[in-house]
């Protein structure tokens, strides 16, 4: 699957997304190494902490139907129904990639007719992972 479909296919999820708060609307898909596309959108809750951001949506239900491999993720968002020319994923969105993927996993932002491909570890340089458990 090239960046630019699985780009289309992250503005797809992004029709889901529920932002009555924010109206900043955002989706996400993530390619299995198996081939099969997870897509996420935000789900906003009233009291925020709750909250659950697109890619954490779409990694939390690869995960949920046994799948912990993957490819690449891209990413979109923006408010109401723009699409912003960059959305960069959060902290806490940034640090459950890093738990699955290796620094070199590639995100994909941007728009379909202008991505940006940045590395994990790009975005998330010395991220908190499990050999930081073990003396």
């Amino acid at each position: 699957m090239t960046d630019k479909e699985l780009m289309l296919r992250a503005i797809s999820a992004r029709e889901y997304a529920y932002a009555p708060y924010s109206g900043f609307r955002v989706g996400a898909a993530l390619l299995a190494k198996n081939g099969a596309v997870y897509t996420g959108c935000n789900v906003e809750n009233a009291s925020y902490t709750p909250t659950n951001c697109a890619e954490r949506t779409a990694v939390f239900k690869a995960v949920s139907e046994g799948i912990k491999e993957f490819e690449k993720i891209a990413i979109v968002g923006g408010m109401g129904e723009d699409i912003a020319d960059f959305c960069a994923p959060c902290g806490v969105c940034r640090q459950v990639l890093a738990e699955f993927c290796d620094p070199n996993f590639p995100i994909i932002l941007g728009t379909p007719d202008n991505l940006s491909v940045l590395t994990l570890a790009q975005l998330l340089p010395h991220s908190f992972g499990k050999a930081d458990l073990h003396e």
